[in-house]
C-alpha cells in the first residue's frame, strides 16, 4: 500500500519563493515516485496567506514596495530579483519580473483557489496564477485575468466569473488564513507535512527530497 502523505502548502501568489518552493517540492515528489520502496500517495492542499492584505487596488511598484517594506535599495532589489530568477530557472520556471513590475492584492485569487480545491483543480490553478503573475506580468487582482487563469486550469469560466462578482468563499479564506497564522505560520512558503512537520522557505529539490525521505522513514501520523 502506498504511504499516504498530506501536504499543506501555505503560500501567496505574489511570493516568488513560493513558486520556487512548489517546483522544488514537485520535483522531489517525482524523484520519490521514481525510486523503489518509496510509494507515496500525496494529498496536496494549497492554503491561503496574504503578504499584502491591505494592498491598494492599483497595486504598487515592486521596487518602491520592497524599499518601503524591507528598506532595500533599488540596487539590492535588482540583485535579489536576479537571484530569484536564477533559482526559478533551476526548477524550470520563468521569472520575468523587472523594475516596472507591480505587487497586487491576492485575496480574490485565494477565493478562486478555494473553489478550485473543491473542484479538484487547485494545483492547476495555482500554476496558472503563478504563470500569469510572474511570467506574464499580469495583474492577479484583475477579474478578467483571474477568469482567464481559471479557464487555463480547466475550470468553467462562467462559474469563475460568478464567484469573482460575489463574495463567495471569502469567509472560508479568512478562516483558513486565521487558522494557519494561529498555528504559527508568519512567513511563506510554509510546507506542513502530515500536520506534524514543517519545511520553511523556497528549498531546492534536494532539500525537499531529503526531508521527505526522513519523514517517510518515520511512522505515519495515524500509526
Amino acid at each position: 500500500m502506498p504511504r499516504p502523505l498530506r501536504i499543506d502548502f501555505v503560500s501567496d501568489i505574489s511570493c516568488p519563493w513560493c513558486i520556487i518552493g512548489l517546483r522544488g517540492l514537485e520535483i522531489a515528489l517525482e524523484r520519490l515516485a521514481d525510486s523503489s520502496g518509496a510509494a507515496v500517495e500525496v494529498d496536496l492542499h494549497f492554503q491561503p496567506f496574504e503578504l499584502n492584505p491591505a494592498m491598494a487596488p492599483e497595486g504598487e511598484n515592486i521596487v518602491a514596495h520592497i524599499g518601503r517594506k524591507y528598506g532595500a535599495t533599488p540596487e539590492q532589489s535588482a540583485a535579489n530579483r536576479a537571484t530569484i530568477r536564477e533559482r526559478a530557472a533551476a526548477v524550470g520556471f520563468t521569472m520575468a519580473m523587472g523594475d516596472t513590475s507591480r505587487i497586487y492584492n491576492s485575496f480574490d485569487a485565494h477565493r478562486l483557489l478555494h473553489w478550485a480545491g473543491i473542484e479538484g483543480r487547485q494545483a492547476a490553478l495555482k500554476h496558472a496564477l503563478f504563470d500569469s503573475y510572474f511570467t506574464q506580468g499580469q495583474d492577479i487582482s484583475n477579474r478578467e485575468i483571474l477568469a482567464a487563469a481559471a479557464v487555463r486550469a480547466g475550470l468553467p469560466e462562467d462559474e469563475a466569473r460568478a464567484i469573482l462578482s460575489s463574495d463567495r468563499y471569502a469567509a472560508e479564506v479568512r478562516e483558513a488564513e486565521r487558522l494557519w497564522q494561529g498555528r504559527g505560520i508568519q512567513s511563506v512558503p510554509a510546507i506542513v507535512i502530515d500536520n506534524r512537520y514543517l519545511i520553511s522557505g523556497g528549498q531546492p529539490p534536494e532539500s525537499f527530497e531529503q526531508a521527505l525521505r526522513q519523514i517517510l522513514a518515520a511512522e505515519p501520523a495515524d500509526a
